[in-house]
């Protein structure tokens, strides 16, 4: 066998105009495109050998190598583009382009590659962070610049960025107060919650993130590609929102740490007294807040490569006062901290009144110094008691400061308050230390209200007294808490597990670092946070840990009464951190957002796309800082975290959904290399978000709610349509299948009987609809519900006109969008419109779901046409239509009826009632008076009494009816009495059958002119016609329709006489002599006599009462509903004998004589109204 040699070129994408590289898909529009090609090797005897694949590296600039693709190839008489797939160096003979083994698949060459040139591709594509720039066009540069090649691996890669989003504000300001109120047991509790939603979360992230490529958008782009465009873009907004108010949250408490434990007298609002504390601090946290906002944002600004070279320092400070949290518990075993706290009988006194630093009532006055200095140096841990037993004077005592703010002067003699009176001070540690037991006391819950005092329930008081004053220098809560609210405020200190997925691009192998990063991260952090409430329960004091600010502890963070060596590693190391964080948030929103704007899925957020030449997100980053400040103004840490809770719970919420439903719907791309998770999980995490959402705060879960789906039904009705591949399409899928196999089990019943539309439309030769008002008939019948099918038929051969059809279907779509139809369009190519029709008919629609009801048009001016093709293909249709079972509605003088916007005021819509068709003339005055056109018209019903019928009785029957039927109706009969036929039915049934005489003679005459044009075209001498144009030529002077299947089906059945006649004048040879002698015996009106034996014309008598019949009732119809919107008639059938078809539409004109709009109505034989229930 020849031994062939493959060479493989990759191609520059720039060679190749119009082509891409923005996507790494095997399409011909791929950017690493290979031309191959295939020759015989020189040595025909040489064995074949590994490495007959050559790959040979890519020219710079478009060299000599690259085939000149602007040569067109002539082929089945279709010029087109020569393929970039071949080596067009061998031009010469066609063989050479490819292997003589694929011969088979030579001609698709150029849209199905050879397997070597896909293999090549795939080689030289590279896992490049694509960023924002996902469906973005590269910058188009004559060079491509090399790109760096990823390194980062799961340690830095994933897992340390995780741990710098996870740890946060929380862990510092908020973790210890958490385990205060709620206790260690309820405090482990929340955290284990909060731990294992994001825990199911990143192992559903996981899945998602290994089955593919994840630019950056992380979360967005996951749930986009999972959920669609709608999901993506409501749960992508709420997220960018969530993260945006993070930046808030981290700033809020960054401000917090500065005014509060690094530099107090900062503050620029005081207050006057003690009620305007908080006031003056929310005055504090909004100034110093913006201010922070804008300089961080001016950073991020700059650029984000300062942000990035800061964020090992901000995690270098998170580490460090984690390890001096640890280091210091186990330091208070040996040696507890001194932090003494004033209490005044179980309540705790605020450090910041100890102004002597007396923690008492009195003081002698001989040992006040002696007093003072063995209070400050006791550091044993044992609780010293240092109060006077009774208010009885002595002379060498002396009041202390607490004695002012608890009596009405700082005489001993002073009156004082009850509970002052009765209980004395006392000292306590306020850091205990890890062996002192006191977890004991911190394993229950305290929750406090609003104003109450932070106490000790260990410690006995009298309860002498009323509630405290908000004058007395008590430690109060300054909110109301719960086990709600506390799971609200702590969820945000577990979110950040994004971190990882949000850096794809720049990984040594994505997908096995997210999985293993991201679960080791939250992995490590949950035993940070769950070992953290223990060791809070075991080494510190419950009313120290209830204290939020550290007021009783003089002003001290409380988690950094717990470091070592000094408090100030954990304020320092918790402000830098906090910091971080913030500039995190502020770097990372706006770009979550210029991704979503780029997808253009949101009109209104395109603005937010654009930015700076580099692609930094200016616009994004202005209206994050915007948003951001926002948050910063509420003020309150305790506010703002609920909020950011309800975002990120609903990210999470929609990852698991997405992860679950790819699992369950088993879709042929779902592949993902992690492999350790289960829809069971997915489903779990996702019913978790949900209940920690209406758990922390169902006001906010309902406004986050509201909004995600404000922005779901804004993209659904406004965005820009896109095609994912995502769930929500497949389960949409699924859903169709499994509802069209339930609905194939049977016939609907009556009661769900509705019309299923199949409207036939008629372009013209510039495929404008003839039309469209039949589409807006069709769309208030239906009011914008169920199944319609919008259909044409294009004439021709479908090989050749299926560019038509495209068009012809696009024309549809769009006159479907203006009319604000739902449904869809099917455009058949055929021969001859009728047989498109009647393929139509039979073939649309699918299962249970197939249409019932045809709307078409009505033939105008068909009397006019010398073709009768119009009026002959609209009774094919009511025949086909028939036989299919299908209901008919026609509506004449469609061009009459109101469009969508113009609404009958008044008037009534009339319903002839002559025969049974199902009860479809009920039900259409119904359905039609749910649209807002109709809807003020009244409804009418006539029906028509014969001589021997008892009309009053019928009257009451019908009534009855409509009553049953639930439709309320004006009832009417009409008495049509037996009367002879007059002169004017007989002339008119005269002059109809004459006209069609006329005409049928009119066609003849019509054919020997054009066959005497094809004679004197030609030589007199003998000339014999081909057999096509034999055939066209006698068409014409046929009276029966070729096109019709029974005049086939009769020619074909004729026998061998026929068929030698037939076979005898295609193959004649025309004359002089024969032309006259044909037309002699085939002319009739074009003699004398022919007119006078078309004037003797008797008419029939069957033609003759069908007539009288429909002048009476058009009588009758015209007197009654002249002044009607719309007259819905039973529509007669066609004549089984095809002769009188012409007789039929001048029957239906008869009818209709005189009235403006008119329906004609032709049941289906299945009854579609019934009056049970």
């Amino acid at each position: 066998m020849t031994s062939v040699r493959f060479t493989v070129t990759p191609t520059k994408a720039e060679d190749h105009p119009g082509l891409s590289d923005t996507s790494p898909e095997i399409s011909s529009r791929s950017g690493n495109h290979v031309r191959f090609g295939s020759r015989e090797s020189v040595s025909r005897s040489e064995p074949p050998s590994d490495s007959s694949m050559g790959v040979v590296a890519p020219t710079g600039g478009g060299g000599t190598e690259t085939p000149d693709h602007s040569n067109m190839e002539q082929g089945d008489g279709n010029s087109k583009l020569s393929s970039v797939y071949i080596n067009n160096s061998h031009g010469a003979d066609d063989d050479d382009f490819y292997d003589r083994n694929l011969a088979l698949f030579e001609e698709e060459m150029d849209t199905r590659p050879k397997v070597s040139s896909l293999l090549s591709r795939l080689a030289n594509y590279t896992n490049l962070m694509q960023g924002a720039k996902e469906h973005e066009e590269a910058e188009s540069n004559n060079e491509k610049k090399k790109a760096k090649s990823p390194r980062m691996g799961t340690f830095m890669g994933v897992y340390l960025p995780c741990l710098q989003n996870i740890f946060g504000v929380i862990l510092f300001l908020r973790l210890t107060w958490v385990v205060g109120t709620a206790g260690v047991l309820q405090g482990l509790c929340i955290v284990f919650i909060c731990c294992c939603c994001t825990m199911l979360t990143a192992i559903s992230m996981s899945a998602i993130a290994t089955n593919g490529v994840v630019p950056a958008g992380g979360s967005y782009f996951m749930i986009s590609r999972s959920l669609g465009p709608e999901f993506g873009g409501a749960v992508g907004l709420c997220f960018y929102l969530g993260t945006t108010f993070a930046g808030a949250m981290y700033i809020l408490g960054a401000v917090e740490i500065l005014l509060m434990y690094i530099a107090p007298e900062a503050a620029i609002f005081t207050a006057k007294g003690l009620e305007g504390e908080g006031a003056a601090m929310l005055n504090n946290m909004r100034v110093y807040g913006s201010v922070c906002l804008l300089l961080m944002s001016l950073l991020v600004f700059v650029g984000v490569k300062y942000v990035n070279k800061l964020a090992s320092v901000f995690l270098a400070c998170v580490i460090v006062s984690i390890v001096s949290i640890y280091v210091g518990a186990l330091v208070s075993a040996f040696r507890p901290p001194n932090f003494p706290v004033c209490t005044l009988g179980n309540r705790t006194i605020n450090g910041h009144d100890l102004v002597d630093q007396q923690c008492a009532k009195t003081v002698p006055l001989s040992a006040e110094r002696e007093v003072t200095n063995e209070t400050l140096g006791g550091a044993d841990g044992n609780t010293t008691t240092l109060a006077t037993t009774e208010l009885v004077p002595s002379p060498g005592e002396n009041t202390t400061y607490l004695w002012s703010r608890f009596c009405q002067s700082v005489e001993l003699n002073s009156s004082c308050d009850d509970y002052f009176a009765a209980n004395n001070f006392s000292r306590i540690d306020g850091i205990p230390g890890l062996a002192s037991g006191i977890i004991s006391e911190n394993l229950w819950s305290s929750y406090l209200g609003k104003g109450d005092v932070v106490e000790k329930g260990s410690l006995s008081s009298s309860q002498g007294a009323g509630l405290p004053s908000t004058q007395q220098p008590y430690v109060f809560a300054d909110i109301t808490t719960s086990f709600t609210l506390l799971v609200g405020i702590f969820f945000p200190s577990v979110t950040g597990i994004m971190a990882g997925s949000n850096r794809s691009g720049d990984l040594k192998d994505a997908q096995r670092s997210i999985p293993i990063g991201t679960i080791l991260a939250i992995l490590t952090t949950s035993f940070i946070y769950l070992s953290s409430v223990v060791l809070f329960g075991a080494c510190i004091d419950g009313v120290v840990l209830r204290d939020k600010f550290g007021d009783s502890v003089r002003g001290n963070l409380v988690v950094a009464t717990l470091a070592w060596p000094t408090p100030w590693v954990i304020v320092v190391g918790s402000f830098f951190s906090t910091c971080g964080a913030g500039l995190q948030s502020l770097t990372g929103a706006p770009r979550l957002l210029q991704a979503i704007a780029k997808d253009n899925i949101i009109p209104f957020l395109r603005v937010f796309g654009h930015g700076k030449a580099n692609g930094e997100p200016t616009w994004a980053l202005l209206l994050t800082a915007l948003i951001a400040e926002l948050g910063i103004l509420i003020a309150s840490l305790d506010l703002v975290a609920p909020i950011l809770t309800m975002f990120f719970l609903m990210c999470y919420l929609f990852v698991n959904l997405a992860c679950a439903l790819q699992t369950l719907l088993r879709t042929p791309n779902w592949r993902p290399r992690f492999s350790y998770y289960h829809w069971t999980l997915s489903f779990l995490g996702m019913t978790i978000c949900l209940a920690l959402m209406f758990i922390s705060s169902w006001y906010y879960a309902i406004v986050a709610i509201v909004i995600a789906g404000m922005i779901y039904k804004y993209i659904e009705y406004h965005g820009a349509e896109k095609e994912w591949g995502d769930g929500i399409r497949g389960l949409s899928l699924s859903a169709a299948r499994y509802a069209l196999l339930r609905l194939e089990e049977g016939p609907p019943h009556t009661k769900n009987w509705r019309p299923q539309l199949l409207v036939l439309l008629k372009l013209d030769e510039d495929a404008h609809v003839k039309s469209p008002r039949l589409l807006t008939f069709a769309s208030q019948l239906k009011a914008g519900k169920g199944l319609t099918i919008v259909g044409t038929v294009v004439s021709g051969n479908f090989l050749h006109s299926y560019g038509e059809a495209l068009a012809a279907e696009q024309t549809l779509k769009l006159l479907m969008d203006k009319e604000r139809v739902k449904g869809f369009c099917q455009c058949i190519v055929a021969q001859k419109a009728r047989e498109g029709i009647s393929h139509m008919i039979q073939s649309s629609g699918l299962g249970g779901m197939k249409p019932n009801t045809v709307v078409m048009g009505w033939p105008h001016a068909w009397r006019q046409s010398e073709d009768p093709q119009s009026w002959k293909t609209f009774i094919h249709t009511v025949r086909v239509t028939t036989a299919a079972h299908l209901a008919l509605l026609v509506p004449k003088n469609i061009s009459l009826f109101p469009s969508n916007n113009e609404p009958c005021a008044d008037g009534y819509m009339d319903v002839w009632w002559i025969v049974h068709d199902g009860g479809m003339l009920m039900l259409l005055p119904f359905l039609l008076r749910q649209h807002k056109v109709w809807r003020k018209c009244g409804m009418r019903i006539f029906t028509v009494a014969q001589m021997e019928d008892n009309s009053i009785q019928m009257k009451k029957d019908l009534a009855t009816f409509l009553y049953h039927l639930r439709i309320e109706a004006e009832v009417e009969v009409v008495e049509m009495h037996d009367s002879d036929i007059s002169a004017y039915t007989y002339e008119r049934t005269l002059m109809m059958e004459q006209r069609s005489q006329m005409l049928r003679q009119m066609r003849l005459s019509k054919s020997d002119r054009e066959r005497e044009r094809v004679r004197w075209s030609f030589d007199d001498a003998q000339l014999v016609k081909d057999r096509n144009s034999m055939l066209r030529l006698t068409s014409i002077g046929s009276d029966e329709d070729d096109e019709t299947d029974g005049g086939e089906r009769e020619r074909a059945a004729a026998g061998d006489g026929s068929s030698s006649e037939r076979h005898r004048r295609v193959q004649m040879t025309w004359t002089k002599e024969k032309a006259s002698q044909y037309r002699a015996a085939h002319s009739g009106c074009s003699t004398p006599e022919g007119f006078r034996d078309m004037l003797s014309i008797r008419p029939d008598h069957s033609n003759v009462r069908r007539m009288h019949t429909a002048v009476k009732l058009n009588e009758v119809i015209v007197n009654k509903s002249h002044d009607a919107r719309v007259v819905l008639l039973n529509m007669p059938g066609p004549p089984k004998n095809p002769d009188g078809d012409e007789n039929y539409m001048e029957f239906l004109e008869v009818l209709t004589e005189g009235l403006e709009r008119v329906l004609l109505v032709r049941g289906g034989g299945s009854e579609v109204i019934t009056i049970y229930s």
